[in-house]
């Protein structure tokens, strides 16, 4: 039994809040323009507001939304090939296609570092999983760290930001800890720590998202707890 998970599916308020702001921020890091009610709308089918927004934009919300319940659903397996893939493969859904790893060069624009050539990109994978999945830092430390490394290999021509995000919640969720949302007015700081390869500083950055989380989520098991019941059908 996972406490975390089970309380996200439980309690629909706020499951709809966290992949709400989860998906606004992660996109909104990457410069999608969707507004956060845009986001919702989208997410939760509220035909009550008219969203207009170029398909891309559309779908990389509902592509997000996709992706945190494939987590969602395999938090017990292992990290693998297969899992980034699919994950990925989820973040890009009708948009472009995820065959594998990238198999061109890519270049981050503003990054003061270039990542590794396409035909470096499977190996540096498999070492990345290999010491992932048996590494023993504290799990966020860990999120932080890890992290680092995936976006410096960049291991997919486009969605590695949104996939690598969605990868730290993997692991805070295994670990019963409340999942995270980088803020996107956070960008500056986050990228920065990125480059720097700050694990130090991203794990800061992380352990205030966790707390800021817990704070969300007491907010709401407190209006549970207190909701009124609700009258009986006649």
């Amino acid at each position: 039994m996972n406490k975390i998970v089970d309380y996200l599916k439980e309690n629909r308020p706020y499951f709809e809040n966290f992949i709400t702001r989860s998906t606004y921020n992660s996109n909104r890091i990457e410069g999608n323009t969707l507004s956060y009610a845009d986001t919702y709308a989208i997410l939760f089918n509220d035909n009550s507001f008219k969203v207009t927004a170029a398909p891309r934009e559309i779908y990389e919300a509902i592509n997000h939304k996709y992706a945190i319940n494939y987590l969602l659903r395999h938090l017990g397996e292992p990290l693998s090939t297969g899992f980034l893939q699919d994950i990925c493969g989820w973040v890009n859904h009708n948009i472009i296609e995820v065959d594998g790893f990238r198999k061109v060069q890519v270049y981050i624009r503003g990054a003061n570092f270039v990542p590794p050539a396409p035909s470096q990109v499977p190996m540096q994978v498999m070492y990345f999983l290999d010491n992932y999945n048996h590494s023993t830092y504290d799990p966020i430390e860990k999120a932080a760290r890890f992290h680092i490394e995936f976006e410096h290999i960049h291991p997919f021509e486009d969605g590695n930001g949104r996939t690598g995000r969605l990868l730290i919640n993997y692991e805070m969720l295994r670990n019963e800890l409340p999942p995270i949302v980088i803020p996107a007015e956070e960008r500056a700081r986050y990228f920065t720590l990125l480059q720097e390869q700050d694990v130090t500083g991203m794990t800061a950055l992380l352990e205030q998202c966790c707390q800021q989380e817990r704070e969300i989520m007491e907010q709401y098991r407190e209006g549970l707890e207190h909701r009124e019941p609700s009258a009986p059908e006649r």
